[in-house]
């Protein structure tokens, strides 16, 4: 079974039971004339256990349909994750994405060099192999021819 998403103007109303759902983006459009399908969303709503409960079971008698998920915050607190596909009027101008923050600056260069291969070739921890001396006794099956 395909994950379905409930298509609606707000968090609230996607967690509202006997909304409709779609499975793509298509299927969104095309199950809400009028509207303007913006994005998947996600939204996090923090509940009580009873209240979390509750909002899982009162999707239907198979459960959530994948838009929601139950998680645990650091503090062990339920928390709830709701995606949706959003719409809006096709008249409003399209809300913008937020932004991703902006990445850090990247620390300069020590001055100290890093010799990770010190660790390993300095103090002798790899051995080179060394060639035990041939026995003079042994047969020599690929000598070189004798030239003259």
């Amino acid at each position: 079974m395909s994950l379905t998403y409930p298509i609606a103007r707000s968090l609230e109303e996607a967690t509202q039971p006997g909304v409709k759902t779609a499975r793509s983006l298509s299927e969104a459009v095309s199950l809400a004339p009028g509207y303007r399908v913006e994005r998947l969303e996600t939204g996090w709503l923090h509940l009580p256990e009873a209240e979390a409960i509750a909002l899982l079971a009162a999707q239907g008698a198979d459960g959530p349909a994948g838009h929601l998920q139950r998680y645990e915050d650091t503090s062990g607190n339920v928390v709830v994750a709701v995606s949706w596909w959003l719409i809006a009027d096709p008249k409003s101008p399209p809300k913008p994405r937020p932004s991703p923050p902006p990445l850090p600056e990247p620390a300069p260069p020590s001055e100290e060099t890093d010799h990770t291969d010190d660790l390993y070739f300095r103090r002798g921890r790899t051995k080179t192999r060394r060639r035990k001396a041939a026995d003079p006794n042994q047969l020599d099956l690929f000598k070189a021819p004798k030239e003259g």
